[in-house]
C-alpha cells in the first residue's frame, strides 16, 4: 500500500502481460473497501491541481484523517510518494498476515504474525500497536468462525452472542459482519482489553495476548493501561509503516485515476 498497489483494479493475464491487482488477494477480498471514497477525494485534488499529489499520499493521508477523526491520533505525515504501475496478488497473499495466523510457529517456517513483520523491519510491540487498529472495522464470519467453534480461549458469553449469526458450517452466514472489538466506532484503546478477556475477534487478534509468553502479554497490558501510550506509539509506527519502501523522486508515477495506471 506505500506505493498505491492496492488501488489499481484487476487486471487478467494478458499474452503479454501478467496480471495484475491485489483487491482479490486473500486478506483484501470482500474484506478491504471503501476505495470510492479515495476516488472522489483523488477527482477533487486533480481539479485543484492536477498531477501533483499521488494516490500513494491521499492513501496515507486518508488513514491518518480516518483515525483522527474516529477519535484516535494525529500525527504528521512525510509526503512526496509516487504511484506503482504494477500490484501483486501473489506478494499480497505471502505478505499480507491471514486471521489464522499464530504468534510463532514451531518449527519456524515464516508464516507466523512476528516473523511477517520482522521481514517488514517492524517489532513484536510494532506488531502489536499496528494490530491495534483492529479498535474500528468488521470482520466476517469466515473469518472468525473458526475461532467460535474450535478455541478454548474464548470468553463464553461472548462466543455464544456470535454464533446467532455465524453458524458452525457455511456458507451461510459467512458474509455477516462483527465489529473487532465492542466499541468497532471509536478509536480507542478498547481492543487491548478485549484482548484480556479474551474476547478478540479474530484468531490473530487473540494470538497477540497468550498464556506462554510473558514479554508478550506485556505489551498488550501496557497498552490497555495507557491510552496515551497507545496513541503516541502507534502514530510512531504508522509513520514507520508508511515508510517501507515507497517510490519517490522519477520512479512510478502520479496516477490520474487510482484505480487504472495512466495510458
Amino acid at each position: 500500500g506505500c506505493d498505491g498497489s492496492v488501488l489499481l483494479d484487476n487486471v487478467p493475464a494478458t499474452a503479454t502481460t501478467p496480471a495484475i491487482g491485489e483487491k482479490n488477494a486473500f486478506g483484501n477480498i470482500n474484506s478491504l473497501r471503501g476505495f470510492e471514497v479515495i476516488d472522489t477525494i483523488k477527482a477533487a485534488v486533480e481539479q485543484a491541481c492536477p498531477g501533483v499529489v499521488s494516490c500513494a499520499d491521499i492513501l496515507t493521508l486518508a488513514a491518518r484523517d480516518g483515525t483522527f477523526l474516529l477519535g484516535g491520533p494525529t500525527w504528521t505525515v512525510p509526503l512526496g510518494r509516487r504511484d506503482s504501475t504494477t500490484a501483486s496478488m501473489d506478494l499480497a497473499n505471502r505478505d499480507l498476515p491471514p486471521p489464522f495466523a499464530n504468534l510463532v510457529t514451531n518449527p519456524p517456517d515464516g508464516s507466523d504474525l512476528i516473523a511477517r513483520f520482522q521481514r517488514k523491519g517492524l517489532s513484536a510491540t510494532e506488531m502489536t500497536v499496528l494490530s491495534g487498529a483492529h479498535t474500528i472495522g468488521s470482520a466476517q464470519c469466515q473469518n472468525y468462525r473458526l475461532r467460535l467453534y474450535n478455541e478454548n480461549r474464548i470468553d463464553f458469553q461472548f462466543a455464544q452472542g456470535l454464533k446467532a449469526n455465524c453458524p458452525q458450517n457455511g456458507p451461510a452466514g459467512d458474509t455477516f459482519l462483527a465489529p473487532l472489538d465492542s466499541t468497532g466506532s471509536v478509536f480507542d484503546n478498547k481492543y487491548y482489553a478485549d484482548l484480556t478477556g479474551l474476547r478478540g475477534l479474530l484468531h490473530s487478534d487473540q494470538v497477540l495476548y497468550p498464556q506462554n509468553n510473558q514479554t508478550q502479554a506485556k505489551i498488550v497490558l501496557k497498552y490497555k493501561g495507557d491510552n496515551a501510550a497507545f496513541f503516541a506509539d502507534f502514530a510512531a509506527a504508522m509513520i514507520k509503516m508508511g515508510n517501507l519502501s515507497p517510490l519517490t523522486g522519477s520512479a512510478g508515477q502520479i496516477r490520474t485515476n487510482c484505480r487504472l495506471v495512466n495510458p
